[in-house]
């Protein structure tokens, strides 16, 4: 008996996306917690950074940064050039306005994707305070979560 190759490749999908369906089913469910993260870890996600697809889970601004900013603008917030840029955070001037980067993480700017989905009011601005305030960055104003839901 001959099975065509289209018929094993559809075969093979609706298994996989079953499979998948079947992990997320069984995940912790996403709560809130009373300071507003939401936490619950996922399967391969030990420590629930994760808990969506498209959601952080990371209680403050380092810990974001270290999470999710650093794998593009480095830990030591230097930026890198290669198959893209990105810019530096360290000693930036364009920091100073606390708008600026406050924008650019909830809507993205050029190749960086917009994380308005992916975090909450307080997560966007602990992690733009954090950047403001680190890297040689000494800019004392703070974002507040009202301010990113404005900007949002």
């Amino acid at each position: 008996m001959k099975v065509s190759t289209g018929l094993l490749a559809a075969a093979s999908l609706v298994s996989l996306a079953s499979i998948t369906a079947n992990a997320f089913a069984q995940a912790a469910p996403e709560t809130a917690s009373s300071a507003g993260h939401v936490t619950g870890a996922r399967p391969g996600d030990a420590d629930g950074a994760f808990v969506s697809p498209f959601k952080f889970s990371e209680p403050d601004g380092e810990k974001i940064y270290r999470r999710v900013c650093a794998g593009c603008h480095m830990p030591d917030a230097k930026g890198a050039k290669g198959a893209g840029f990105y810019p530096a955070l360290a000693s930036n001037r364009k920091l100073e306005a606390s708008g600026y980067p406050t924008t650019v993480v909830v809507h993205g700017l050029n190749g960086m994707p917009p994380f308005a989905d992916a975090m909450t009011d307080q997560q966007i601005a602990d992690v733009v305070n954090y950047v403001r305030t680190h890297f040689g960055n000494h800019y004392r104003d703070v974002v507040t979560p009202t301010e990113v839901k404005t900007a949002r």
